[in-house]
């Protein structure tokens, strides 16, 4: 394996962001004037073929182990192929932005095998006072498939003990730590290690005291809303990640995943889309 290449850096009047070609990888994003929004791990991997933990892994054509539960790489090989960047430079707003593309001739041939289906996949990262990530996949073949999909975003957090989740109270979601099927009720709040898939189509507020601000998360075409924080026990058991990250992360992750995959008859496209914007927390907050 050898050493990633420097990231594509992205650069508004609005805000600055960079992404690598290596999964197609958003690493870093920021408003113009505020604290970094995409967490990234001291100790994440910088190599090729492997998975980097932190920014925005995309995860594609399947989510975890899959459906079946023995899907490997874990979340597909997405995240692990080399895009092909096709488009760079600013758009009708002044926004940054870059596109790239993944088929199947840019997977190692093993990999494939588990995903047998001719399809093109794009994503575009735009970058200014709010980031956007989109995600396009279209069939290219002649048959029928099914997939899953995820934006698995981590975002950086003052204290991830202190911080709370709005706009999921009501849903539906399976509890990955507990194994059982639960409702949320009222505000989500970290107490412990936290894997959590939620029937949710809304967007999410982040409310973060440690940081004074609040992280609005909203998405297209997307049934799933995970969220993710392994805690203290499960990151020490991380080689990617340090012992005590777990304070400073947590994902929330635009996805159609588990009981809502994605199914695409020949010609057919389906995009997928996640939008982070910062807000000052209100005074009686903080």
């Amino acid at each position: 394996m050898t050493r990633l290449p420097e990231p594509l850096s992205l650069t508004s009047a609005a805000g600055s962001g960079a992404v690598l070609s290596h999964g197609a990888h958003a690493v870093s994003w920021a408003p113009e004037g505020r604290d970094p929004v995409l967490w990234m791990s001291s100790r994440a991997h910088n190599e090729t073929g492997r998975a980097i933990r932190g920014g925005v892994p995309i995860c594609f054509p399947w989510f975890g182990p899959g459906r079946t539960g023995d899907m490997e790489p874990a979340h597909g090989f997405a995240r692990t192929a080399q895009w092909q960047l096709v488009e760079q430079g600013q758009d009708e707003h002044g926004n940054a932005f870059a596109e790239f593309t993944l088929s199947p001739q840019d997977v190692a041939e093993e990999l494939r095998a588990a995903f047998p289906h001719e399809f093109r996949a794009r994503l575009r990262m735009t970058v200014g006072e709010r980031l956007r990530l989109e995600l396009t996949v279209t069939n290219t073949g002649s048959e029928t498939f099914e997939m899953e999909e995820a934006l698995h975003t981590y975002l950086h957090v003052g204290d991830s003990r202190r911080i709370s989740v709005s706009g999921l109270a009501g849903a539906s979601y399976f509890d990955k730590v507990a194994k059982e099927q639960r409702t949320q009720v009222g505000d989500l709040t970290i107490t412990g290690e936290t894997d959590a898939v939620f029937a949710h189509r809304g967007e999410v507020r982040v409310t973060d005291p440690a940081l004074e601000r609040v992280l609005v998360v909203s998405k297209e075409g997307s049934d799933s809303t995970v969220v993710w924080n392994p805690w203290a026990d499960k990151a020490v058991g991380m080689s990617d990640f340090a012992d005590d990250e777990w304070k400073t992360m947590l994902c929330v992750e635009a996805g159609n995943v588990m009981g809502s995959p994605v199914r695409l008859a020949a010609g057919e496209a389906h995009t997928i889309a996640q939008v982070i914007a910062v807000q000052d927390l209100p005074a009686e907050r903080a």
